[in-house]
């Protein structure tokens, strides 16, 4: 997803420099123009606006927090925007740090996958001052279309974490949907086309059904970053003094999916969970 959304940013005729661990996934950025460089530091000190897209709240703390890690190496007032679904006491974190060393910070994590991203659709829930928002839209409006300020920091990430426990419950429940066809002997291809134009409906309904009633589990997103994000969200949901009895059942299927050695899959693999028992 990063790449897409680099690459929109790119070709609007912004100064890019890169870094990734990773460094071959970069390769189509430099050859389109980026700017390769050694380092996280490196290239948050060469930059105004330093956005950063990892996979877990480890990563982000580690390249911000670090000896040379972004907090250390930035420009003074650059802004700082972390794109990663992660934690909100982390993206606080973040942000008072920030400002004691006069620089920006937003927290902003994204949906709609790989696809949203490829076409600049991408939902974006951002949390943190009015300055740093508006000084951010401009850049954000590269690569999505529903872009929100959701509060001060840590905003974007709750929003996130509400929208992660839909897509995990949500999944529940066209898989089972699925499972059920199957088990009364119709079609299941059938039912999904007829039922996902109804009240049952939805994204997931119309797009991962269908991928996985075709043995198509390639990840859009991965069994392994739901199961991150459900953490997260039944965390900071415990914090608030609130149950989700559903995201506790979601959790313990996707990590029976990551038990039989399915953690690199789409979340769609959790069908084939059904199909199997």
């Amino acid at each position: 997803m990063g790449q897409s959304m680099a690459g929109h940013v790119l070709a609007a005729g912004h100064p890019l420099y890169v870094f990734n661990r990773t460094p071959h996934k970069a390769s189509a950025l430099i050859n389109a123009g980026a700017v390769w460089c050694g380092s996280a530091a490196e290239a948050a000190a060469r930059s105004e606006v330093v956005i950063t897209m990892l996979g877990y709240p480890d990563d982000v703390e580690a390249i911000y927090f670090g000896a040379n890690g972004v907090l250390n190496s930035a420009r003074r007032e650059a802004l700082l925007i972390d794109m990663t679904t992660s934690s909100p006491q982390l993206a606080r974190r973040i942000a008072a740090e920030a400002e004691s060393q006069s620089l920006y910070a937003l927290d902003a994590p994204v949906s709609g996958g790989d696809v949203g991203a490829r076409e600049a659709k991408l939902v974006i829930m951002a949390g943190g001052s009015c300055a740093a928002f508006e000084r951010a839209l401009p850049l954000l409006q590269l690569m999505g279309k529903t872009i929100r300020r959701l509060g001060e920091a840590g905003a974007g990430q709750h929003c996130k974490m509400a929208n992660q426990s839909a897509v995990a419950l949500g999944m529940l429940a066209w898989c089972e949907a699925m499972a059920y066809a199957r088990a009364q002997g119709l079609d299941a291809n059938e039912v999904q086309q007829v039922i996902s134009g109804g009240a049952a409906g939805s994204w997931a309904m119309s797009n991962l059904a269908p991928r996985a009633l075709n043995g198509d589990f390639t990840p859009g997103f991965y069994v392994k970053h739901i199961i991150k994000d459900i953490l997260i969200a039944l965390r900071s949901a415990g914090e608030a003094g609130l149950e989700m009895p559903g995201l506790q059942k979601a959790l313990s299927l996707f990590e029976k999916a990551a038990a039989r050695g399915w953690q690199e899959c789409g979340t769609q693999v959790l069908y084939r969970l059904y199909c199997e028992e």
